[in-house]
C-alpha cells in the first residue's frame, strides 16, 4: 500500500507539474488496480490489520497504516478533473470510499481508533477529512472540523504547544513531529474562507502556530531537543515536515518554509517512510 501510494501521488504530481499525459495514465492504472479490477482490488476495510496470530485477528490500532492513502485521495482529485479516468470508473472508487468511511465511522475498531487520546486519534481525523473531501461528504467534513476544535487541539495540546501524551513515548521526538504533521495536514484539508482552522485559537491561547512554534527550534537543530532521545531511528529525522511548509503558507511565516526546503525531501528508511504519508506538496496547494 505504501509502494502504491508513493508511485499514485509522484506520477500525479509529475502530471500536475509537466502536463505530460504519460503520468496521469500510468497513475490511473495502478487505481484501477487497487480499487476497481476484480483480480487485485482491495476491500474498504481493515479487518485483519496488525493481527497478531493465535492473539489478534486484528486490531484498530492497524487504521493508521492507511494514513498514505490520504495523498491516494488527493491524486484523485487531481485525475478525476483530468478525464483520464472514465466516468464510472471514477465513481467506482469514489464508491470504495465510501465504504471506507463507513467502515471507519461503524465499526468498532473505527470508533475506537476515533477515541484514541494519541496520534492515532489524530489520524482518523485525518483520514476520514481526506475521504469524504475526495468523496463530497460534508457531514462528515463538519464533523472532522468539530472534532479537531473541541477534541484534538483541547486534548492534546499542551499550554506550551507541545503533545504531552507523545512526549511520554519512546520515541517522542518521531511522535510529536507526526501528530504536528497530521494536525496541520487536517488543517490543509478542512480549512476554508468560513471556517479558517489555522486562525482557530482556544481561549487559553493553543493553536496550530504555537505547535508549530514549539517544535521549530528542535527540527532546525535537533540537538537542543531536551526530551530523551527516540529509543530508535533518531538519527534519520527529521525530513520535510509538511507542517513547516502548510504553516508557513497559511501564516505567512518566512522562516518555517525555509527550514522545510533545507530538509530531507525523500527519505529512505522504512520507519521514517511509515510516518510520511504527506510526500508530494503540490498536490496539497493550489
Amino acid at each position: 500500500m505504501i509502494r502504491m501510494s508513493i508511485q499514485v501521488a509522484a506520477l500525479t504530481a509529475a502530471y500536475k507539474i509537466t502536463n505530460e499525459v504519460k503520468y496521469a495514465k500510468q497513475a490511473v492504472k495502478h487505481l484501477l488496480a487497487w480499487f476497481i479490477n476484480d483480480e487485485t482490488k482491495m476491500n474498504p476495510n481493515l479487518l485483519y490489520a496488525q493481527a497478531i496470530k493465535g492473539r489478534f485477528t486484528g486490531r484498530g490500532i492497524g487504521i493508521i497504516d492507511t494514513i498514505h492513502m490520504t495523498e491516494v485521495a488527493k491524486s484523485i482529485i487531481l485525475l478525476g478533473k483530468t478525464g483520464f479516468i472514465q466516468s464510472s470508473d471514477l465513481a467506482a472508487i469514489k464508491k470504495w470510499f465510501r465504504n471506507y468511511i463507513e467502515w471507519l465511522t461503524t465499526h468498532q475498531y473505527g470508533k475506537d481508533e476515533m477515541n484514541a487520546k494519541n496520534n492515532h486519534g489524530t489520524c482518523w481525523v485525518m483520514q476520514v477529512a481526506a475521504y469524504a473531501e475526495l468523496v463530497g461528504d460534508e457531514d462528515k467534513l463538519e464533523f472532522c472540523r468539530e472534532r479537531f476544535k473541541k477534541i484534538l487541539l483541547q486534548d492534546q495540546m499542551a499550554e506550551d504547544g507541545s503533545f504531552p501524551q507523545e512526549l511520554r513515548r519512546t520515541k517522542p521526538y518521531n511522535y510529536s513531529l507526526f501528530n504536528l504533521d497530521a494536525m496541520a495536514t487536517i488543517c490543509q484539508i478542512l480549512s476554508n474562507e468560513k471556517d479558517n482552522l489555522w486562525a482557530y485559537t482556544l481561549p487559553d491561547g493553543r493553536n496550530m502556530k504555537k505547535g508549530i512554534e514549539f517544535m521549530y527550534p528542535f527540527i532546525a537543530d535537533k540537538l537542543k531537543w531536551k526530551y530523551p532521545s527516540d529509543v530508535m531511528y533518531f538519527e534519520f529525522y527529521p525530513v520535510r515536515q509538511p507542517s513547516l511548509l502548510f504553516g508557513g503558507i497559511s501564516y505567512n511565516e518566512n522562516k518555517f518554509i525555509e527550514l522545510w526546503k533545507k530538509l530531507n525531501p525523500d527519505p529512505d528508511n522504512e520507519e521514517v517512510i511509515r510516518n510520511f504519508p504527506v510526500r508530494q506538496p503540490v498536490l496539497w496547494l493550489n
